[in-house]
């Protein structure tokens, strides 16, 4: 009698050892993955929802056996919604710990500086891991910068990031303006801005760019920017030929080549460094400036130091065959 109940004691302890690795070999064992891999889990899905996408993306052998195994062995932890990276050969803990608490993927959208609004809209629309659609923003409303976004978010989530980071980098730099600031509003500030980024293409001018534009509004003279001549032609892209006589001539609210004052609004969406530029331009007495041949301009005072400079640098674009 007592050798029966020790065998099957025996009997008893052995099934449990064999239930014991049934459950758990199989959640520490290498996955079926032949490749590092990634995975998208969609917002407010469930674990068994999860659990059948992996088995039908090959990423576990048994949707049921990996619910079975999570319940029991994979803690109380929700899944995340986002994309995640897998590793070849994961397995079902290593997965699921990743789906609780590993990092989502985010990739990066970049909107450089002067980039206008159509060409933003493009970059967006173009973006194929992005979902939904968007208007063409408002012209200036945009920070250049790089932002991350997940797989499968809204065009219009991402958009609504850009244009939160321009309210709060401009709400910043107008609280450190300096008294040499022409502009009277952050309005003005953007539209000042998308000039000056036009302007130069070195960030190191823009000061002295922001200077001589802010001394010409100060005293009632035209900014004569071509950038803001072509704006209304083209909302920003290139304009690809001369500009027409007809067209400098135009007295549209834009063209500051033929009316004083700031144009009506931006003609791009200007960085933090350019609009920093115009809240706080450099303390100079220029009025004038033109290419000088290397990638910058050479600043004057007076028209006839301007004249000079003028005569040198189509000198220069004679030489080069211009």
């Amino acid at each position: 009698m007592a050798r029966r109940l020790a065998l099957a004691g025996v009997a008893g302890a052995l099934v449990l050892l064999a239930g014991l690795l049934w459950l758990v070999v199989p959640w520490y064992a290498s996955g079926p993955a032949e490749s590092d891999t990634t995975f998208t889990v969609a917002e407010g899905a469930s674990l068994r929802t999860v659990a059948a996408a992996l088995a039908e993306a090959g990423l576990i052998s048994s949707a049921d056996g990996f619910v079975l195994r999570a319940r029991v062995l994979g803690g109380s932890g929700h899944v995340r919604a986002g994309e995640f990276a897998l590793p070849a050969g994961a397995s079902p803990a290593t997965i699921l710990d990743t789906l609780q608490s590993g990092a989502v993927i985010r990739r990066l959208v970049t909107i450089p500086e002067g980039m206008p609004s159509v060409l933003v809209h493009e970059r967006l629309m173009a973006e194929p891991l992005l979902t939904g659609s968007i208007p063409v923003p408002a012209e200036g409303s945009v920070l250049p910068d790089s932002y991350a976004f997940e797989r499968g978010e809204t065009r219009q989530a991402v958009l609504a990031r850009m244009q939160r980071a321009m309210q709060a980098a401009l709400s910043e730099e107008w609280e450190r303006r300096s008294a040499r600031a022409v502009v009277s509003t952050p309005a003005e500030a953007v539209i000042l801005a998308s000039v000056v980024e036009k302007e130069t293409g070195l960030a190191s001018e823009r000061p002295m760019i922001a200077g001589a534009l802010s001394n010409r509004l100060r005293t009632g003279m035209r900014l004569d920017a071509d950038a803001t001549t072509i704006y209304p032609i083209t909302r920003g892209r290139p304009l690809g030929r001369m500009i027409r006589r007809s067209e400098l001539d135009d007295p549209n609210p834009y063209n500051t080549r033929a009316i004083a004052g700031l144009p009506a609004g931006p003609i791009t969406n200007p960085g933090r460094d350019a609009i920093r530029a115009v809240l706080n331009p450099a303390d100079t007495d220029a009025l004038f400036y033109v290419a000088d041949g290397s990638g910058g301009h050479v600043f004057a005072r007076t028209l006839s130091e301007h004249n000079a400079n003028v005569a040198r640098w189509r000198e220069i674009r004679r030489q080069r065959g211009i």
